[in-house]
């Protein structure tokens, strides 16, 4: 898997390169963010399955998960897996050559159905670890299903999905670290990196024509689960989704599977951070305006897309749907 990516914000030509696992295209423009192109099936529909807060070699009901995604990814016959960071626990990855890798990822998701692209973010317990290799082109060549990245665009032809990396946006994470140790290589200057973030979405949001936009990030928005709703992304990252027009925005951190409405705009807030560890019974009593659904075990999401219609699905551990909602895109009207 080899080539250059040019970023060159005079040029208005793309360079388009061929990553060669799954036929993915890399695409740079002249935004800073990168770009995949993933086809969508040739009957014109897309579906995959969203994961997040997982990996702990299969304990915590890990592998039981593991299995249930395999039977819906077979059923629906999804197009990859979308992974909304704490990808490694406790602390993410030692380095490149961490077995941990292998014993919670390769080893767990074994199923035909999964050996699909898996775009993953970052979560806060992978900066604890060596964040850097999680980026890193060498787990590629281990399992070539896994690419990480900090911030991407995956250009799925019906949808196009953003990648937040949104840990650094985490005030506390830098003036109240808990004992923890975050690997900050390759931020900066969080401010700055904030602010330049921002304003590729930005400009990646305004100019995106697709059918459905999806923002894809590891703390949530809205939330009434443990961590609840995450003030910097209220202030810094609603904004930009509303004024953008985003269908939905995915994220982990709470170990819980959710469902909140935007009671300011058609936005679906939706929290798939169950894929090991859960937290039973811890959930914030106040501000539930917009709630839909939450469940404080362990599971799944999955989402099927048509040009008019979406459908998300939430599952347990045994594979049960606990959670069905849909919309019609030119109606904005939900069942």
């Amino acid at each position: 898997m080899a080539g250059f990516i040019f970023k060159n914000k005079s040029m208005a030509l793309c360079l388009v390169l061929v990553i060669c696992s799954f036929g993915l295209c890399l695409v740079s423009t002249h935004a800073e963010l990168q770009r995949f192109e993933q086809p969508a099936k040739t009957e014109g529909t897309l579906s995959f399955l969203v994961l997040g807060d997982w990996g702990r070699k299969g304990a915590f009901n890990q592998s039981e998960v593991a299995v249930q995604m395999g039977r819906v990814g077979e059923k629906m016959d999804i197009d990859f897996v979308v992974s909304t960071g704490d990808n490694f626990y406790d602390n993410g990855l030692t380095g490149k050559q961490d077995k941990a890798f292998v014993e919670s990822f390769t080893q767990i998701y074994t199923a035909n159905s999964l050996q699909k692209q898996w775009y993953s973010v970052l979560g806060n317990h992978d900066y604890r670890g060596n964040a850097e290799a999680q980026l890193s082109r060498q787990l590629r060549k281990i399992d070539s299903r896994w690419l990480c990245l900090r911030s991407f665009i995956v250009n799925a032809e019906l949808a196009e999905i953003f990648f937040v990396d949104t840990t650094p946006f985490v005030k506390s994470y830098f003036t109240n670290a808990e004992g923890h140790t975050y690997d900050w290589r390759g931020i900066g200057s969080p401010r700055t990196y904030i602010a330049n973030l921002i304003k590729d979405l930005k400009l990646a949001l305004s100019e995106s024509k697709a059918k459905w936009k999806i923002v894809v990030g590891h703390h949530a928005i809205r939330s009434i689960g443990h961590h609840g709703d995450t003030e910097e992304l209220v202030s810094k990252l609603h904004p930009i989704l509303k004024a953008n027009n985003v269908d939905f925005y995915m994220n982990g951190h709470d170990h819980c599977l959710e469902h909140i409405s935007d009671t300011e705009s058609p936005i679906q807030f939706l929290t798939s951070g169950a894929g090991s560890k859960a937290w039973r019974g811890d959930i914030k009593e106040q501000h539930r305006d917009g709630l839909k659904f939450f469940y404080d075990g362990q599971g799944f999401m999955s989402v099927q897309l048509t040009r008019n219609e979406a459908e998300i699905a939430f599952y347990d551990v045994s594979g049960n749907v606990l959670h069905r909602w849909t919309t019609t895109k030119l109606l904005h009207s939900s069942t």
